[in-house]
């Protein structure tokens, strides 16, 4: 982009392939655990879930909030998780994974990494992503909500009445 040009963007792309980002966030520090794999099956998520077993102390219990995509319901992972104790499922509501804090990560990834590049390789890309959580965990920022429940329920109550007959 050149100073006083508008961005434009073309009306296709030429895909190079893809590539499956699974990541966890310590709510707490901000810190990312994540890893990839070139396919998203029931056998990624588990070396997932083992990563995340090494990585974190053995007397912590591990909180995994996931949307309901089958992979994670498997019967695969769901032997893994009668095997470890520690590990805590959480399902969000179907269309609500905005609720994920997760999802900021990938939005931050998306919007400083992924929006306006060009990776010529799935290779190219899988290192940029490892690239981009390794400088993530050198100066991690927690999300912070800034509104409480009763807020954000009194919004939508709002935003409903505002809606309501309006023919949607």
């Amino acid at each position: 982009m050149l100073p006083g040009t508008p961005e434009r963007r073309a009306h296709d792309y030429v895909r190079h392939g893809t590539t499956s980002l699974f990541a966890a966030l310590n709510v707490a520090d901000g810190t990312v655990i994540s890893s990839i794999h070139r396919r998203h099956r029931a056998v990624e998520f588990k070396k997932f879930l083992v990563k995340i077993d090494k990585t974190i102390p053995e007397g912590l219990d591990v909180h995994v909030i996931c949307d309901n995509y089958r992979t994670h319901k498997h019967p695969t992972i769901q032997s893994w998780l009668g095997k470890h104790l520690r590990f805590h499922m959480h399902f969000t509501p179907t269309y609500s994974s905005w609720l994920n804090q997760v999802e900021r990560v990938f939005a931050e990834v998306t919007r400083e990494l992924l929006q306006r590049s060009d990776h010529r390789s799935v290779q190219a890309l899988e290192k940029d992503l490892r690239d981009w959580v390794k400088a993530w965990n050198e100066d991690p920022k927690p999300f912070i909500w800034t509104k409480t429940a009763e807020e954000i329920l009194e919004s939508i109550a709002r935003y409903l009445q505002r809606i309501n007959g309006a023919g949607h």
